[in-house]
């Protein structure tokens, strides 16, 4: 593999929702599994209505912090947990809605954490997209100089 790549098989990768995308997230943990990475979950887990900002929160500390190579936030409609987790130095948090999307945010922007909203992507098309975010290498070369401009 690549060392462009977010993470490689056996690196840690953290996952983190609020109340609406406990569902989504269990089930992307478990294909992050078996991709062969390990899985920190940071919550919730359960049903109980909760606040996204300290899950995003949470989440961007353990990446930028280093006990996760990359991070995976979903809430209902992934806007206000990447909004949290963007708030981090260093935490690039990407709300992907397509493959050229997910594509994207890791080839152009380096992105290490991936967000989704439950509520706006499907199981499969959330499937695919973490699939694709895993597996795109960062270009580098022009990018590399847009990327340190974001802090």
């Amino acid at each position: 593999m690549s060392e462009k790549l977010i993470a490689r098989a056996g690196d840690t990768v953290a996952v983190a929702s609020d109340h609406a995308g406990i569902a989504l997230k269990t089930m992307l943990s478990k294909d992050l599994e078996s991709m062969g990475f390990k899985v920190l979950d940071l919550g919730t887990n359960d049903e109980t209505s909760v606040d996204y900002p300290d899950f995003g929160h949470a989440l961007a500390k353990a990446v930028t912090g280093g006990q996760a190579s990359a991070g995976v936030v979903v809430c209902g409609t992934g806007i206000g947990i990447s909004i949290a987790a963007n708030r981090h130095a260093g935490a690039r948090a990407a709300l992907v809605h397509d493959d050229f999307t997910a594509k994207m945010s890791r080839e152009h922007n380096d992105a290490n954490i991936l967000a989704l909203g439950a509520r706006t992507v499907g199981e499969e098309a959330a499937r695919g997209l973490l699939k694709t975010f895993f597996s795109t290498e960062f270009e580098g070369g022009r990018h590399a100089r847009r990327v340190e401009k974001l802090g």
